[in-house]
């Protein structure tokens, strides 16, 4: 088994601003969604192997808990980014030994963003 993707919910009429802060902000390639699946609203992501779904939730409320964490080798990088465009970030450890800090994307969805190594 893999995972395959990771869904994360957004209000409606939010895609543009997912659009800037995921493939803008972060740099995500941003993939077609099926013909089948594209009346739904939300956007996809390629992120590595595996895919980042934002969906479209009429009774939208963030993930305060619930999060995705995102690897990078440019983590202080991102994080001068992402502080630049006004997003509050958080140290955190968890004792595996890389860096992390945690932030949330324009929604308020809690997003880990880690270092690839310690």
């Amino acid at each position: 088994m893999r995972l395959d993707h990771v869904q994360v919910a957004i209000p409606a009429g939010g895609e543009p601003e997912a659009r800037a802060f995921f493939a803008g902000l972060l740099g995500l390639d941003e993939i077609p969604k099926p013909a089948s699946l594209a009346g739904r609203g939300g956007c996809w992501f390629q992120i590595g192997a595996q895919q980042l779904h934002i969906g479209i939730d009429p009774a939208f409320q963030p993930a305060l808990k619930a999060h995705v964490a995102i690897a990078t080798d440019a983590l202080s990088a991102l994080r001068t980014r992402l502080e630049a465009a006004g997003f509050a970030t958080r140290d955190d450890t968890d004792g595996d030994g890389r860096p992390r800090f945690f932030s949330t994307d324009p929604f308020g969805n809690r997003i880990e963003f880690v270092g690839l190594t310690g």
